[in-house]
């Protein structure tokens, strides 16, 4: 869990003290942006933790419909959010699950099974979903030291 909060606490010192703008920037020929990331790792932190860890029904935001339409909904709306828009969504999804994951810990349990299984029918434990985080992140933090660096010359952890 330790692992996972340094790969969040990183990602938002990433995306402190944008703008709009600053959350739009793009490099080279990609597309991604740190707002599309904000709202992208927002919606995994509910995918993961909350609907497939716990069963949960997806937050009224993540509707199907959305992605039905478009395939990179979270990361082409992004544009459309305020950067406190952007912040408060994914700050909120983080405070969600570590509630979540905080008392799946408490039982002892990353072992369980999630319990909601995969598209293909296999079912994964807690500890894949925290490891699988953790990796998401550092995944995107990757991405998020180029975008900023380009922004503003900001780089390191």
């Amino acid at each position: 869990m330790g692992f996972l909060e340094y790969q969040r606490a990183t990602f938002a010192w990433k995306c402190s003290g944008l703008d709009a703008a600053g959350l739009q920037k793009t490099v080279g020929v990609s597309t991604m942006t740190l707002g599309g990331m904000l709202k992208h790792l927002a919606y995994y932190e509910d995918h993961w933790f909350s609907h497939r860890m716990c069963g949960n029904d997806r937050q009224p935001i993540w509707r199907d419909e959305y992605w039905d339409a478009d395939p990179d909904w979270e990361w082409t709306t992004a544009a459309q959010d305020s950067p406190e828009e952007l912040h408060a969504l994914w700050q909120d999804a983080v405070s969600r699950s570590r509630d979540l994951l905080a008392a799946t810990v408490a039982e002892a349990v990353l072992d369980q099974p999630a319990r909601r299984s995969l598209p293909d029918g296999r079912t994964v434990s807690a500890r894949w979903i925290l490891v699988h985080m953790i990796e998401e992140y550092a995944r995107h933090n990757g991405h998020a030291d180029l975008i900023r660096e380009s922004i503003d010359g900001l780089v390191g952890e």
